[in-house]
């Protein structure tokens, strides 16, 4: 069946079944409700394209993401992503990611926003100045921003408490006895990386502990690059008694150079990785900062987009979720 005979069964126009079929608010309550229970019974679903063309919308939500090749294979980005699906699919809307190369993101946001291919879009890893978010909100594009950026215009966002995340891995190795402690970082462009970095210079001031400029080691956000910044740390005289990875990306590798250098984890040296490590060739009992319920937040952020859609103040739409310690054997007591 389709709307023109969907319309003739129940003897009202065309015009009023698409809009009791889509929600508009001048139809009134009965017509609705007696219009969807038509539709329900004779097996009606509108079509698609006409339904957006209709109503103005996609009924997607979109990410543009510079995958690296360690992406696919991220258990926390695959949860966030999952949860997001899945949120949608009950609200039969859809989610897409277009993977695009870091030099060609800016214009891949101004080609979908030109299009109207989207409702909206989720921007993920956030730049200290981004001009992603920039151009959004110059544009009055929907978005959420998975992390935060400097930008004074109100944008909505979601994240996780770098500064005290960072501030709980480091009251741990402190209460541990430790005083050489070490921050391997992501790319410091990263907001997030830029915070942890931050953070971990002011909880080791305030403990009245220097900080070693070889001991700051960035521009690590896979295994290789994690792995050869515990390298460089393995060299230092004196080394680091312990070990701060603000990613687990790069975790996976610096874990990886500590057993392949016979450093008994733990006893020799301590590490904590900020995100949860499944991977065999570690280990899984790393102790790290866990950003909780990754389906959740995914799910939260597409909840959000659709609030701002619906004309919520972005204002009104900035979560801050709390990291928490989950304790494992790489810290140990310090002996040197």
């Amino acid at each position: 069946m389709n709307l023109k005979s969907l319309a003739r069964t129940l003897g009202i126009s065309k015009t009023t079944v698409s809009r009791a079929l889509n929600g508009y608010p001048e139809v009134n309550v009965h017509t609705r409700e007696r219009v969807l229970a038509a539709a329900k019974e004779a097996g009606y679903e509108a079509n698609p394209m006409a339904r957006s063309l209709a109503v103005g919308r996609t009924n997607v939500f979109g990410i543009i993401y510079p995958l690296l090749p360690s992406d696919l294979g991220d258990p926390m980005f695959l949860g966030v992503v999952g949860g997001m699906s899945a949120a949608l699919e009950k609200s039969k809307m859809n989610l897409i990611i277009a993977p695009v190369s870091p030099q060609n993101e800016l214009p891949s946001y101004e080609q979908m926003v030109r299009g109207r291919r989207v409702d909206g879009l989720v921007v993920s890893r956030t730049l200290v100045h981004d001009e992603r978010i920039a151009y959004l909100v110059k544009k009055g594009f929907p978005f959420v921003a998975h992390g935060r950026t400097q930008l004074k215009q109100p944008y909505a966002w979601f994240d996780y408490d770098n500064e005290a995340g960072i501030g709980l891995a480091c009251a741990h190795l402190i209460e541990h006895g430790h005083s050489r402690i070490a921050l391997v970082s992501a790319p410091l462009e990263l907001n997030f990386a830029c915070q942890r970095k931050n953070s971990f210079i002011a909880c080791m001031q305030a403990a009245g502990l220097a900080v070693d400029p070889r001991h700051l080691v960035d521009n690590t956000l896979d295994r290789r690059t994690g792995y050869q910044a515990m390298q460089e740390l393995l060299a230092c005289s004196p080394r680091p008694t312990a070990v701060i990875v603000d990613n687990h990306l790069s975790g996976v590798g610096a874990v990886r150079a500590l057993l392949d250098a016979g450093i008994e984890i733990g006893k020799d040296m301590s590490v904590i990785v900020w995100g949860s490590i499944e991977d065999s060739l570690v280990g899984s009992n790393v102790t790290t900062i866990d950003q909780p319920a990754p389906n959740e937040a995914g799910a939260k952020m597409t909840e959000m987009l659709s609030a701002l859609v619906a004309g919520t103040p972005p204002a009104q739409l900035q979560v801050l979720w709390q990291p928490v310690l989950l304790p494992g054997a790489t810290v140990g007591r310090c002996i040197g």
